[in-house]
């Protein structure tokens, strides 16, 4: 059996407003193979971005237990959880997050600089990560010079820069048009392709079915979790 990335045992998450107790997420089990490519899906309040953040170790669990590549990162220091984010998450975010007075090479070359990976390492890694995402002839473009999707590429290239044990997606296309968001979506199947761990979350039906397995929540839990017979491509 393929090996897990990732694994969550009945995740709650309580968010506390003066004396009112939200439940975002009620009692949440998944666990995420090696080399799957999976959508989660939600409405609004459903819960996925507060999943998000915990899969990504953006926040710990108010109960249960997360373990990445079978180590318990449910309640490990703040220190800790920093180093799993830069060396074993990979994250795209809509707005991309790139930092503007830095060039192409500069911003993905940063999670190398976090890790204390020598210069003249970091800036071969990033050379070769832009030419595999396709840019690499816009190196040494700020972002004010580079379209939505080059900008998505960008991140995506910082994204994989480390290897990381997982790529995460948050509404990778939702900035973009619909050409764009085609290419990106390519770009996301290439990278699983290549032997990568994708999840991906996203409220837009036509981007999830490009994902191999949909797993979607309503009210804090998860309502079905199935292989999709319908990929994209």
């Amino acid at each position: 059996m393929t090996e897990e990335t990732l694994r969550l045992e009945n995740i709650v998450k309580d968010f506390h407003m003066g004396d009112i107790v939200v439940n975002a997420l009620r009692g949440v089990s998944l666990t995420v193979r090696k080399n799957e490519f999976v959508a989660l899906m939600g409405p609004s309040g459903s819960g996925k971005s507060t999943l998000m953040n915990i899969i990504g170790c953006l926040d710990t669990p108010t109960s249960g237990k997360y373990y990445i590549n079978g180590k318990d990162v449910s309640n490990i220091s703040d220190d800790a959880l920093a180093d799993i984010r830069n060396n074993e998450i990979g994250f795209i975010f809509q707005t991309f997050n790139l930092l503007p007075r830095s060039t192409a090479l500069e911003n993905v070359m940063l999670p190398q600089i976090y890790a204390g990976v020598p210069k003249s390492e970091r800036i071969k890694n990033a050379k070769e990560t832009l030419m595999k995402v396709g840019l690499g002839d816009r190196m040494e473009h700020h972002p004010s010079e580079l379209s939505g999707g080059q900008k998505q590429r960008v991140a995506t290239a910082r994204a994989l820069i480390n290897n990381p044990s997982i790529i995460l997606a948050d509404e990778p296309t939702g900035a973009l048009d619909t050409k764009t968001s085609l290419e990106i979506m390519k770009l996301l199947e290439d990278i699983h392709d290549a032997g990568n761990t994708v999840v991906i979350i996203t409220h837009e039906e036509d981007i999830a079915l490009h994902a191999h397995r949909i797993i979607r929540l309503v009210d804090g839990q998860i309502v079905s979790d199935e292989p999709n017979k319908n990929i994209v491509k």
